[in-house]
């Protein structure tokens, strides 16, 4: 055993109170203490934040660690290793000699570890004739074992947060689902929306506040801020869903049974008529097809594009969105629950054709309240085609980088 620690480091560095504190602190190891070294090293890994270390500067610990023979730290052994810069470069993957520097700076500042320099700052060990090391000179290792409690608590307190965050996360999304498909069915089925006091309300109205309420989800959030959002989808979906119940028990068994025969009548026909009777109707009611204007020039887009750059029409879909007939069945869905009126909705699929004019739907939905009047903007949408001056490429290219952008600044 070394009688001596040196306690400043070699040429120009400087010592501060810091350094002192962590050398203090690589004394104190109880003679019993045993460490697992990567488990204590995971534990940094996941505690990493809050010890204000970066990615690199772990990787250079995990090469000092590599250097210590054993897999357990103990409270007697000396835990000093003194690779050359040369052998922990080739361990650290080959990390440039200066950046090295950098980062070995860093792990003494956090207190991970402990310079001990030698008189001509080389790093070695002098045993005696035994062949027992005597003295070494490098980096003591010793405050992981000292500090293991605490880094396993930090590891411990940033997973439960971890996992707080994701329940929150998977609540919100559950709850956009679900309220997204409880309105699309209410609008189906024609049921009514009462409040207290008041007469029947639209269904747009409460899609308008349910989007007004996703509009408020930031992109990166904590905890902290997405809990209320995800107390007030909770409650949105207790509503609705009260107003399918209500509207379920008011009904005779008479009115069940025939609204079951229609509903199983309609589930072969076209998604579009089944949501629209009136334009099911008027397609019947024409003995002579009528000439259709020409349609803007249809390209092919992907359908895994197109759901990449607008995801929450999602939401809308009863069984997913496997094909594109899903897609424009769930695209009829959201036109209704975003105000679009069907001679709007017609008129865009005749001019703009049946997938465009879909598409357009999906990203009018992905704008969310950036767009005030869904069918203001579709039909002006639709007299620009008329004009040849539209083209969705551009608006699908657009929502594309959007969707990128804030991905990388999640």
């Amino acid at each position: 055993m070394q009688s001596h620690s040196p306690t400043t480091p070699f040429g120009r560095r400087s010592l501060t109170l810091a350094h002192v504190a962590s050398q203090m602190v690589a004394t104190e190891r109880p003679p019993e203490k045993i460490v697992h070294k990567w488990k204590i090293f995971h534990a940094i890994c996941t505690a990493r934040p809050r010890l204000g270390v970066s990615e690199r500067s772990l990787s250079v610990l995990n090469a000092l660690l590599t250097f210590h023979p054993e897999t357990a730290l103990t409270g007697e052994d000396e835990l000093i290793v003194f690779p050359s810069n040369h052998q922990l470069s080739r361990r650290a993957h080959g990390m440039p000699a200066s950046t090295l520097r950098r980062h070995l700076a860093v792990l003494v500042d956090a207190g991970l570890i402990v310079r001990r320099d030698s008189p001509n700052g080389k790093r070695y060990a002098r045993k005696d004739d035994a062949g027992e090391i005597e003295l070494a000179f490098g980096f003591d290792l010793s405050p992981l074992v000292v500090r293991s409690e605490e880094f396993e608590s930090l590891a411990a307190d940033i997973e439960a947060e971890a996992r707080a965050l994701k329940l929150v996360r998977e609540r919100i999304t559950l709850c956009r689902r679900d309220i997204a498909k409880m309105i699309a069915t209410g609008i189906e089925e024609g049921v009514p929306t009462r409040r207290a006091g008041q007469g029947p309300a639209d269904w747009q109205e409460v899609h308008a506040a349910f989007r007004a309420m996703v509009a408020q989800i930031p992109r990166t959030a904590t905890r902290q801020e997405l809990e209320p959002i995800a107390d007030e989808l909770s409650q949105l979906a207790d509503d609705v869903l009260n107003l399918l119940e209500a509207h379920i028990k008011s009904k005779n068994p008479s009115a069940n049974e025939s609204h079951s025969e229609r509903h199983i009548q309609n589930s072969n026909t076209d998604a579009f008529t089944d949501l629209e009777p009136c334009l099911r109707e008027g397609r019947a009611a024409g003995a002579e097809p009528k000439p259709q204007p020409s349609r803007v020039g249809e390209g092919t887009y992907p359908l895994g594009m197109v759901l990449s750059a607008c995801p929450d029409i999602v939401d809308y879909a009863k069984g997913g969105i496997s094909n594109w007939r899903d897609f424009f069945a769930t695209a009829a869905v959201v036109r209704s629950s975003l105000g679009i009126s069907p001679s709007a909705w017609e008129e865009a699929q005749t001019v703009l054709g049946e997938m465009q004019a879909a598409v357009v739907v999906a990203c009018i939905l992905q704008r969310g309240t950036a767009i005030r009047s869904a069918g203001g903007y579709l039909r002006g949408l639709t007299r620009k085609a008329e004009a040849g001056e539209f083209s969705l490429g551009p608006i699908l290219m657009s929502q594309i980088n959007t969707r990128l952008h804030e991905k990388r600044t999640a």
